[in-house]
C-alpha cells in the first residue's frame, strides 16, 4: 500500500463486524454496529507539539464516530488523528 498519513494522523484497518443472529434471523450489514477496534497500518511523523506514540501493528480502540472512512484497493480504512484513539490493546 502506498499511503503515508501526515502529521499526527494514523491509518487504521477496522476489525470485521461480528456476525450476529437473533433467533435464526441474520442482521443485515447496514444494521450492524460499526467496529470500534482496529489495527494501525501506517502513522505520520507527529507534530512539534505532539510526539507520535502509536506505531504500525498496534491494535487500538477508537470512538464510534472518529475518523474519516476511505477506500483503498477495495478495502475500507479509517484515517484519524492520534488524539481520537482512546486506547492501545496490549
Amino acid at each position: 500500500m502506498n499511503i503515508r498519513p501526515l502529521a499526527d494522523r494514523v491509518l487504521i484497518r477496522p476489525t470485521a463486524a461480528e456476525e450476529v443472529t437473533i433467533g435464526g434471523i441474520i442482521i443485515p450489514d447496514t444494521a450492524k454496529e460499526k467496529p470500534l477496534k482496529g489495527e494501525i497500518i501506517a502513522v505520520g511523523n507527529g507534530t512539534k507539539d505532539e510526539e507520535m506514540i502509536l506505531k504500525a501493528g498496534d491494535t487500538v480502540l477508537y470512538g464510534k464516530y472518529a475518523g474519516t472512512e476511505i477506500e483503498l484497493e477495495g478495502e475500507k480504512f479509517l484515517i484519524m488523528r492520534q488524539s481520537d484513539v482512546l486506547a492501545v490493546i496490549a
